[in-house]
């Protein structure tokens, strides 16, 4: 008995399980490619922003530096001594400056690090070798 022409051919286990690997192995590919270009695609859009924001702190800045200009001459015709009035301003951005250290310092106090992974990993060598009750 033949076989009619459109049936489909017989293949044997291990060329199924061979184009299942391929297939596999290729939609794998695939898709570390496609978040290559997720990860490109969103670090051009990370770059634009922070050269954006960097762009904002230089205009800050220079906000700062005028308004501590004005501010100086200001108080230096007011009290008619310009060296004076120069001191008063450098106290008012050493007082700031004070003032943002302590809390930055504060903030970093409170960073705990990754205390879940740092756990999860020290567990491992126990895992692999079958003794998770020593986990505990």
């Amino acid at each position: 008995m033949t076989e009619p022409l459109d049936a489909p051919s017989r293949q044997s286990v291990g060329e199924l399980l061979g184009e299942v690997t391929r297939d596999i192995s290729t939609l794998l590919r695939q898709e570390v490619e496609l978040a290559k270009a997720e990860v490109r695609q969103s670090a051009k859009a990370a770059a634009k922003s922070g050269s954006m924001f960097g762009g904002a702190a230089v205009a800050g800045h220079m906000v700062l530096l005028f308004l501590s200009i004005a501010l100086w001459w200001a108080l230096g015709d007011a009290m008619d001594s310009w060296a004076w009035s120069a001191v008063i301003v450098a106290v008012i951005w050493a007082i700031v400056a004070a003032v943002l250290a302590a809390r930055g310092r504060a903030e970093t106090k409170r960073v705990s690090g990754l205390p879940q992974t740092t756990d999860s990993v020290k567990k491992i060598p126990n895992a692999l070798q079958g003794h998770e009750e020593k986990n505990s």
